[in-house]
């Protein structure tokens, strides 16, 4: 009988396809990240860990599964917690979860950008506090997205999700940068190519939609932060490092940006000293993909590519190595 570790307790859906298929599934339940030393231990002998972007999969943990360890499967889009080197060398298969959770993150960006410029979060506490004593001409003044400039870095699934709506539906000139250009989706959505630095200087809002990965890390520094409006807003809904955050900490309280909404953090569960003292911020706990709907897709999409590669076939989006 194949054995499955998952690293989580994760919505149902996925854990019963795997069960229903005979596997003996251990599920580590705390809710917690799983401590190293259990993590090595609980892996041994299995056939399949179904891994979260919290969970370090390198050789060590590999070897301490064993040598008919056949698939590692990510409850996530992200992987830059494996080490795709590692997995190689052992013929371990990798698989993600791309397509599922688009249209979630996308709304969560796109939440973000209308929380950060109506100073929804601040207002919501500032009536909490009991401080609201009536209708003010100045009070809590934000600003309109419609009529202006969108930035997405980055264009894969979720960027194209975001152009789509605020291109569409907000009347938002939207302006990209990709390290591929799609021209046919340019001219579908009436979106234009800019290069990074371009792009940064002309937008009102960007919004953050790339891979981490080495080329990424601190894509977003203290440099590209100077290039960007006063009066300009980030949104950050893809993975923390992409950003330096202790530049942009600073560049907040030095007023060179208006305000960021960030669902990721460089050193998660941390956030860069002084950061959730800022009134110009929104700060989520990575919960972009947090939907009922998406969060059982994922499980089930983890444990199909689990399934298909323990019963000889190939997985259903598996990661190039």
């Amino acid at each position: 009988m194949p054995k499955v570790f998952v690293t989580r307790q994760i919505p149902d859906a996925g854990i019963k396809l795997l069960r229903e298929k005979g596997f003996e599934v251990d599920v580590y339940e705390q809710d917690q990240v799983i401590p190293r030393d259990v993590f090595l231990q609980r892996v041994k002998g299995v056939d399949a860990i179904l891994s979260l972007l919290t969970d370090k999969m390198d050789a060590e943990l590999m070897d301490a599964a064993g040598p008919q360890l056949k698939v590692i499967a990510q409850f996530a889009v992200g992987f830059d917690n494996i080490n795709l080197a590692d997995a190689a060398a052992r013929n371990v298969i990798i698989t993600n979860t791309p397509g599922v959770l688009t249209e979630s993150v996308a709304e969560c960006a796109i939440a973000l950008l209308f929380a950060i410029s109506r100073r929804l979060v601040e207002a919501d506490q500032f009536l909490r506090d009991g401080k609201f004593n009536g209708w003010a001409p100045m009070m809590y003044l934000g600003n309109d997205l419609t009529g202006k400039t969108l930035g997405l870095v980055g264009l894969g699934r979720i960027g194209e999700a975001v152009a789509k709506r605020m291109s569409d539906g907000f009347d938002m000139k939207v302006i990209y940068y990709d390290i591929k250009r799609s021209e046919e989706f340019e001219q579908k959505y009436k979106i234009e190519y800019r290069e990074l630095g371009d792009l940064l200087k002309e937008s009102d809002y960007i919004s953050i939609h790339v891979p981490m990965n080495e080329k990424t890390r601190h894509l977003i520094g203290a440099e590209q932060l100077k290039m960007m409006k006063k009066t300009a807003y980030l949104v950050n809904t893809a993975r923390g490092p992409v950003v330096d955050e202790a530049a942009l900490v600073e560049a907040l309280k030095a007023g060179e940006i208006k305000g960021a909404a960030l669902d990721v953090y460089e050193a998660e569960p941390k956030t860069a000293p002084g950061l959730t003292e800022l009134p110009n911020t929104v700060l989520l706990p990575h919960i972009a993909s947090a939907t009922e709907e998406t969060r059982g897709a994922m499980g089930e999409l983890a444990a199909k590519n689990i399934i298909e590669v323990l019963e000889g076939r190939a997985p259903l989006t598996q990661v190039k190595q």
